[in-house]
């Protein structure tokens, strides 16, 4: 089953993303650890195509609960980069 997260940003986000950048990439390489997959991933950004406002993660799970520990585990969870998460079934009719 596929699952979109959708995560934006605190007030403070571009600043927190710098610090936690690595971390927060080195954690994505742990999905299997959490039975996740992840088929894309990216930031989201404003319509300047450049100012970073959130995450965007399509991830293949059998499982939601994986999915839900798979994002609760990242730095970005943690450390407060993100202030609101979405995590949404997903089916792909197209791509």
């Amino acid at each position: 089953m596929l699952f979109a997260i959708h995560a934006l940003d605190c007030s403070r986000g571009l600043e927190l993303r710098k610090i936690h950048q690595e971390p927060h990439l080195a954690h994505l390489k742990t999905a299997s650890d959490y039975g996740v997959r992840i088929v894309m991933s990216g930031p989201l950004v404003e319509d300047d195509g450049v100012t970073t406002k959130g995450s965007l993660l399509v991830v293949e799970a059998d499982k939601r609960d994986g999915v839900q520990r798979f994002n609760g585990a990242d730095p970005f969870s943690t450390e407060g980069v993100w202030d609101k998460v979405t995590i949404t079934a997903f089916i792909r009719k197209n791509g």
